[in-house]
């Protein structure tokens, strides 16, 4: 079976109720594990303090779940973050007397508006999403077919009698143990030497798999949170981007020349520089040319999320191809 991997967007500690812990930073890491039945749980705990850890959490999301206990604006950004990153599958609890009613309005023509409504009962919860996991199609068929895979980096740190170990997901194919991979931005080359899926040991992975991958040829120094370990040549690499952004409905003016953006994509978060701004006369959907502050890793035709961090109650701009 593959892995599921869910977005809780809930008070903070909710997702303690549902998987048991496994790491943290600026987003936490819950696990449930029944058989080869497996669910990866990503909770933005920096949040809303830090509109990256919600981002972070989101892009490496199949599904979110979202518990609603008032409507305010970190609702509303969290509701916009879903719709631009493409979560369009999910689940919605409504607590503290909250009601559909009061909610569908702010969520109408977004992905949210989709998302099952659930009663708030964790075990219930917890069960559902491991039914959930445990209807995945296998991933075995794609281990057949498919020659090459990447993983962005979440963490990357040294374990004594191993070396480097990094952890994220297998975003795109397949993931072998002693294939080279190599580190995009930077260019090293490194064997990955073993794999790990929830503890256990594999000979491979494949996409939707979260993944700890022991290292050999590159040093923790060497790797860093949103390069992207990959053999996939078909994989860009880009310090400019122009293209045609879609700014999201309740965004307030025109995006203008000079603005410092931030620009998400897998475990990416990164600062661009707006060097010009074009319209056809709809300004929520300009052309725009990004000069980012570090080259962009993605496969042609990606999408990213476009934050603006000095927009005060609402961060998230809208949505862009790659």
């Amino acid at each position: 079976m593959g892995n599921l991997t869910v977005a809780i967007i809930a008070p903070a500690g909710y997702a303690a109720n549902i998987g048991k812990k496994s790491g943290t930073s600026d987003i936490t890491s819950y696990d449930n594990k029944k058989g080869d039945v497996t669910v990866s749980i990503i909770e933005p705990s920096s949040y809303p303090e830090k509109l990256a850890s919600l981002f972070y959490a989101v892009s490496m999301a199949d599904i979110a779940l979202v518990v609603v206990e008032k409507i305010d604006a970190a609702f509303g950004e969290c509701a916009l973050m879903l719709d631009c990153a493409g979560v369009d599958k999910g689940y919605i609890v409504l607590r503290g007397g909250m009601t559909r009613e009061q909610v569908a309005p702010l969520i109408k023509g977004l992905t949210l508006e989709r998302y099952t409504p659930i009663e708030d009962n964790p075990v219930d919860i917890r069960e559902r999403l491991m039914e959930d996991a445990a209807n995945l199609e296998p991933n075995e068929a794609m281990k057949m077919t498919v020659s090459a895979g990447s993983v962005p980096v979440d963490q990357c740190f040294n374990v004594k009698g191993v070396g480097t170990v990094v952890l994220g997901n297998v975003v795109e194919g397949v993931i072998n143990r002693h294939d080279k991979v190599k580190t995009v931005p930077g260019g090293k080359t490194a064997e990955v030497r073993s794999i790990q899926k929830h503890d256990d040991e594999f000979d491979w992975s494949a996409k939707g798999d979260r993944v700890g991958l022991a290292l050999k040829g590159v040093e923790v120094t060497d790797v860093e949170r949103g390069m992207v370990l990959t053999n996939n040549p078909s994989l860009k690499s880009e310090l400019a981007i122009t293209a045609e952004a879609k700014l999201v409905k309740y965004w307030p003016k025109p995006l203008e020349e000079d603005m410092v953006l931030h620009v998400g994509h897998w475990m990416q978060f990164i600062s661009a520089r707006v060097e010009s701004v074009k319209d056809d006369g709809d300004w929520r959907q300009p052309t725009i040319k990004l000069a980012l502050d570090r080259p962009i890793v993605h496969l042609p035709g990606d999408r990213a999320v476009i934050c603006y961090l000095d927009g005060g109650k609402l961060r998230v701009a809208g949505s862009m191809p790659l």
